[in-house]
């Protein structure tokens, strides 16, 4: 078992998808390689696309066309997604919201369930319309969005706050995105929402870290942080915000950008790399949560031309090949993790990796799955081996109760089986 020293690329080691794709005469060349131009491409152009692509967060135009055009014929593993889809009952279009002006996560009075099940309802009901062309799913999924954009006016509690300013940022404009053309849903309004009342919070989290040791929040922390600070440049056609998430993800201060995130790589008794996660001496359910969070930041990009999955040399796909093993239940290597806390950085580690919520499930595997082995030729052998043995994916309210059931938005079978 070997270890390999973490490094810092230069932004000249790789090429940009979106730089590659131009040089290479745009989409008829990307096809005439064979589907390798990821392969190839690591880095990210330095500036935000000159035209956006709407839908391009989670899903692109060519992602909900073939899951209406294979839901419609029957095929699986299309059709099973979708009926994961329709079974939940997040997804009927007779959902009441309850959009409420202040949410609260952290401390007395929390309330934030109301906007995590809500964006369930919203993203699950645009699905629907999108896939199965039912107008009844897209107006209920108008009318919770413009509900929770008119109303809701602050995002607040301990510091816990954060991780709802970036798990809810993100999701949300995530749901808004499959809206965009949709008549009667307020785009502007959910444009002017989230930037006033979700990237506050998620630029003062990456930039002051709530006033502690830079290294004192868990990756997650920064992740969907930065996902919110991506999503909402997205949604609003926002240059500086996505270069500010785009940035962060590549040489940020925090545990979230990459290099932190994956501290230590190796090569393992079967040949394969893969990379120590920064939360694996914490428990497994966080690990696997970091999957879907920097998974998110990854497939918003590269809808928007940008592969930050091959971004140094892959680093994403090493420690998701880490995580998958050992929740598989197989062992990993471990260096002892050290970090700094609070606010004076006193220092803490870890000497070993945690099997606390071992093997637990999270739909988060497809979206890693389809492309590092379906777009890119890779093989994902530890990926693909978690993914096939949870498939098909559900979303929000298929994986309990609790918030952590929706940190993800999920049915990644449905949507990028290729």
């Amino acid at each position: 078992m070997s270890r390999i020293s973490p490094h810092q690329p230069s932004e000249n080691d790789e090429l940009s998808r979106r730089g590659l794709l131009r040089t290479a005469g745009g989409l008829g060349a990307a096809l005439a390689l064979g589907g390798s131009v990821a392969a190839l491409a690591g880095n990210t152009a330095s500036a935000a696309p000159s035209t956006w692509t709407h839908p391009g967060m989670l899903h692109n135009a060519g992602d909900i066309n073939r899951a209406k055009v294979r839901v419609a014929a029957g095929t699986d593993p299309w059709l099973s997604g979708w009926n994961k889809l329709t079974a939940n009952s997040h997804s009927a279009s007779t959902w009441t919201n309850r959009a409420t002006a202040t949410i609260v996560r952290g401390g007395t009075g929390q309330n934030y369930g109301l906007l995590y099940n809500d964006i369930a309802a919203a993203y699950q009901n645009a699905l629907r319309w999108k896939v199965g062309g039912t107008e009844a799913n897209a107006a209920c999924a108008a009318r919770i969005l413009n509900a929770w954009s008119a109303t809701l006016t602050s995002v607040t509690g301990n510091a816990d706050r954060f991780l709802a300013s970036g798990l809810y940022g993100w999701q949300f404009a995530n749901a808004c995105e499959l809206m965009w053309d949709y008549g009667d849903f307020d785009l502007a309004a959910a444009q002017e929402m989230l930037a006033k009342v979700f990237y506050p919070l998620n630029n003062s989290f990456l930039t002051n870290h709530n006033d502690a040791c830079v290294t004192n929040y868990w990756a997650n922390w920064d992740l969907c942080n930065m996902a919110a600070i991506l999503a909402i440049g997205i949604l609003n056609e926002d240059s500086a915000k996505y270069d500010q998430a785009v940035t962060y993800f590549k040489s940020g201060a925090g545990n979230g950008s990459l290099a932190h995130a994956v501290p230590y790589l190796y090569t393992d008794s079967a040949g394969y790399a893969v990379g120590q996660w920064q939360e694996s001496g914490r428990d497994q359910g966080h690990t696997v949560m970091g999957m879907g969070q920097m998974g998110a930041i990854c497939e918003m990009a590269w809808n928007q031309g940008d592969d930050l999955y091959s971004y140094d040399s892959r680093r994403f796909m090493k420690a998701a090949q880490y995580v998958a093993k050992y929740n598989l239940g197989n062992d990993v290597p471990y260096t002892t993790y050290t970090w700094g806390t609070g606010q004076s950085c006193a220092q803490l580690s870890q000497t070993a990796i945690s099997s606390a919520s071992r093997g637990q499930v999270r739909p988060v595997w497809a979206m890693l799955h389809f492309h590092y082995n379906r777009r890119i030729n890779l093989d994902d052998k530890y990926i693909s081996s978690m993914y096939y043995s949870i498939a098909p994916e559900g979303g929000g309210g298929d994986y309990g109760p609790d918030s952590g059931g929706y940190d993800q938005l999920g049915f990644g079978t449905l949507m990028y089986a290729k």
